[in-house]
């Protein structure tokens, strides 16, 4: 997608025409993240007039981004098309604002939502990079054994 035709407020377009963020939406998702190698972090940032601090975590996230990178953990950046992020939120299980997914080669590994102080954020950001790829909370059906200690189908 060119970032010229994506209406979005100046803070978020600015991650992709100066940041080398890529804009998703359902089209390109897929695609995405099946290009994908390493880290990356999809920006969910929501109505910036109902969350003001979705602008906040515009300004950050690249900062974090370079923080990640010196301490030998790079991420990619990616934003969510702003008309269509909150269907393609409801996909990943998404419900607050603003939200930081991450994805390790192409899989789901947590969010991280909010605006945080900055020493927190670098630490839960760390923590984010660190944690094992999981399934999103809203695809599939987790299946336990039956056989599992104290299990019951009623």
């Amino acid at each position: 997608m060119i970032d010229t035709d994506i209406e979005a407020p100046p803070l978020l377009a600015q991650l992709v025409s100066k940041h080398h963020a890529t804009w998703i939406d359902f089209d390109n998702i897929d695609a995405w993240l099946a290009a994908q190698q390493g880290d990356h972090v999809l920006l969910f940032a929501g109505d910036p007039i109902r969350f003001p601090e979705a602008v906040d975590v515009a300004v950050v996230l690249p900062e974090l981004q370079k923080v990640s990178a010196a301490a030998g953990r790079p991420f990619g950046m990616a934003v969510a098309v702003p008309e269509t992020e909150e269907a393609l939120a409801k996909k990943y299980g998404s419900q607050r604002w603003p939200t930081l997914m991450f994805f390790r080669n192409g899989v789901y590994v947590t969010t991280l939502s909010g605006m945080h102080d900055w020493t927190d954020y670098v630490a839960l950001v760390a923590q984010a990079l660190a944690a094992p790829t999981s399934r999103a909370p809203t695809i599939g059906i987790p299946v336990v054994s039956s056989q599992a200690q104290g299990a019951s189908c009623h």
